[in-house]
């Protein structure tokens, strides 16, 4: 609904309610540019004053609605070109994938984080990329939750995942860190509480003998580009049906999701 649009439903509202007066006094309309600084009471003082001295002493009280808590969605990896585009770096990816398709800019500094703010739908929401290295992510994601007394259950952090299959996309309600430094930093600011939203984008296992740490920090090749771009599209749906719609159809979408490979 538009602030236009709810304005002037409240005005509809007030003079169907006000049966009881002979005499129906209809409010005037508010310009849709102030909606921010005035309220509707002070939009119309006189016909609000004349309505309850001539009927009743009781006050029409009108409230405003509560301001929405935002959303925190938090990518991880690692700050500096030498991490650019390995595998450990996708939740920064996905974040920039979906801040860039909502025309929100990623770039303030703060709670050492890169930051950015804007909307999805209605939803208020902030991005944040944590500039301290993977695993003290906590530090600057703890820090933010706590300044804007952001809910759990509205934090979402996106991360890579080397027990999920490449490109493949699990969305959870909460869990623990499954060994990843990153999500272990995070949990350790909260006090130990698991119980916030995961995305996690699958890399694969590192073949052979390969040390996990040395294959989390290798580019992809040209096919897997390709395939993880399409992941970051499904990516980019499943956040907006979670803050639209809910965490139950975001999950079915995210987890059921096939991957290119998988279509092809």
């Amino acid at each position: 609904m538009s602030v236009g649009a709810s304005i002037s439903s409240i005005g509809t509202t007030r003079v169907a309610n006000c049966h009881r007066w002979r005499t129906l006094i209809p409010l005037p309309s508010l310009p849709s540019s102030n909606w921010r600084m005035m309220s509707p009471l002070a939009s119309a003082p006189s016909a609000f004053m004349s309505m309850s001295s001539a009927s009743t002493t009781e006050p029409v009280v009108v409230e405003a609605p509560k301001p929405k808590h935002p959303w925190l969605i938090v990518g991880l990896g690692n700050p500096g070109k030498k991490y650019q585009a390995t595998r450990h770096n996708v939740g920064f990816e996905m974040v920039d994938a979906i801040a860039e398709a909502e025309g929100i800019s990623i770039s303030s500094v703060s709670f050492k984080a890169l930051l950015g703010k804007g909307f999805i739908g209605d939803v208020p929401v902030m991005f944040a990329k944590p500039q301290t290295f993977m695993n003290a992510s906590g530090q600057s994601v703890g820090a933010i939750v706590s300044y804007y007394k952001i809910p759990l259950k509205q934090v979402l952090v996106i991360f890579d995942d080397l027990d999920l299959p490449f490109a493949k996309l699990r969305l959870l309600p909460k869990g623990g860190h499954g060994g990843h430094n990153g999500m272990r930093s995070i949990i350790d600011h909260f006090k130990g509480n698991r119980d916030f939203p995961r995305l996690r984008i699958g890399i694969g296992r590192p073949p052979g003998k390969m040390d996990p740490v040395n294959f989390v920090l290798r580019p992809f090749n040209k096919q897997e580009r390709e395939e993880l771009n399409f992941t970051f599209q499904r990516g980019l749906e499943a956040v907006r049906i979670l803050l639209l719609e809910g965490f139950n159809n975001s999950a079915t979408f995210a987890n059921s999701a096939k991957t290119l490979e998988q279509l092809g």
